[in-house]
């Protein structure tokens, strides 16, 4: 028992790496893929999007499916889908079958994350939850950051390419599942017998309508499918929100919304989300593309980003138990002015781009190694499953948007930089107004109870 203690993190957040490693190591390679594969545009948006797509609308379904199954279950069945499709990925003779990879490794992500977030509420006593919490979104912060860095140096240096940096999760996922039998059996709850079969395939229906004209609309040039695919989710979704109260076994608990402080602190993440991914990504198109750039060079380039958010999420847990939501307002603040240094300076002298990509990158560690912590410190062991299920959706909507808006920003004007990191400022700002309204609903992290 004390073996499976010490390695329970370990093990779990092994999941919540490989997951947003696989996001940011395509965004270096697929220029390596088209290249490789002869993908074409579609193709290449797809390899992308693909993951995303299937990630974010399988998230809420995953969550009520560990409460009925058991979330080591989950999480191991989720890993072992995710291992396998990435090795299938790696190894992919055309662009259509990496498309299907991607579509599997993103069920695979879809099936464990919600599971790491439950684990760590149900097996570990509410004085640990804070650092495992803070554990958590130090694991965020260098699996972002490690993608586009090692992703750019095999694809430099290796000859597999982009097929080595897809290959370097599947080791992580084979010893994860070699010590799970270590993890918890955490006992659904005798409640959790049903799914809902109306509200799964609403939520299902509308997210994969909501996501696919986000991910794909703007290369394709927003054709009349992706609005009628817009308002056909807002119908079904909108239909979910319904349905959950009227069912005996929703898959949101109604005690999920109760709190007006839950309610702020998955718009905040979904707001903030919309800033962080688009920000690194357009960095390193810019930086590939405009700059002449190799996908190394582009990797190393955001290394001090990488320093800073392994920083700033060492101080999270002092920093939220200590200022509370203001923590995480200061850190949105942070990154909106390093978003305007960077633009000022990114063609410019080195120093200020590097203290300015160093400050972003304090700023995201510390927001997201504490704001799990704050949001969840407020939820009631009823809608914990819920929880664990909504707030990497909103982290994966927000992204998904982002990238999106972000995208129309950089290429809706000559001065493409300028334009993106206004928009990057804009949200950041947002997000530092909407965590105000937090913390007038008296949000307190669970680390200064």
């Amino acid at each position: 028992m004390r073996i499976g203690r010490r390695i329970l993190l370990p093990v779990i957040l092994s999941g919540t790496f490989v997951q947003l490693f696989s996001v940011t190591v395509m965004q270096v390679a697929v220029v390596d893929v088209q290249r490789d594969l002869g993908a074409g545009a579609g193709e290449s948006q797809l390899v992308l999007a693909g993951y995303t797509l299937t990630y974010a609308c399988s998230l809420i379904v995953s969550a009520r499916l560990g409460d009925r199954y058991g979330y080591r279950r989950m999480f191991v069945a989720g890993m072992a889908l995710f291992t396998a499709a990435s090795l299938g990925s790696a190894a992919a003779p055309s662009a259509g079958a990496l498309v299907v990879g991607r579509l599997a490794q993103g069920v695979g992500s879809g099936l464990m994350a919600p599971q790491i977030l439950s684990i760590i509420q149900s097996a570990l006593p509410a004085g640990r939850r804070p650092a495992a919490l803070s554990a958590f979104g130090a694991t965020m912060a260098a699996a972002s950051m490690a993608g586009p860095v090692l992703g750019g140096v095999l694809m430099q240096l290796h000859p597999l390419g982009w097929r080595a940096a897809m290959l370097l999760v599947v080791p992580v996922g084979v010893v994860a599942l070699v010590l799970s039998p270590a993890l918890p059996r955490v006992e659904p709850a005798r409640e959790a017998k049903r799914i809902d079969p109306v509200g799964a395939s609403l939520s299902l229906a509308g997210l994969v309508l909501l996501v696919l004209p986000l991910t794909a609309g703007r290369d394709a040039g927003w054709p009349m499918w992706t609005w009628l695919s817009l308002a056909s989710a807002v119908v079904l979704l909108t239909g979910f929100a319904v349905s959950q109260r009227k069912v005996a076994d929703p898959l949101v608990h109604p005690a999920t919304f109760a709190d007006p402080a839950t309610r702020w602190g998955l718009a905040i993440v979904l707001v903030f989300n919309a800033g962080v991914p688009s920000f690194t990504l357009l960095l390193s198109m810019h930086l590939q593309g405009a700059q002449g750039w190799s996908p190394l060079e582009a990797g190393l380039g955001i290394i001090p980003y990488a320093a800073g958010a392994l920083v700033g999420s060492g101080f999270a847990n002092v920093l939220g138990s200590r200022f509370g939501p203001w923590a995480l307002a200061g850190s949105a603040v942070a990154m909106g002015l390093a978003a305007i240094v960077v633009a000022a300076t990114i063609d410019g002298p080195r120093w200020p781009y590097w203290f300015a990509l160093c400050l972003s990158g304090i700023g995201f560690g510390v927001f997201t190694a504490s704001a799990f912590t704050q949001i969840i410190a407020r939820v009631g062991a009823e809608a914990a499953t819920s929880i664990s299920g909504l707030l990497p959706t909103a982290q994966q909507l927000g992204g998904t948007l982002g990238v999106t808006l972000a995208g129309i920003a950089y290429s809706a004007a000559e001065h493409a930089m300028w334009h993106a990191m206004a928009y990057e400022a804009a949200v950041f700002a947002l997000a530092a107004i909407c965590t105000t309204r937090l913390a007038g609903a008296g949000v307190r992290a669970l680390a200064g109870r």
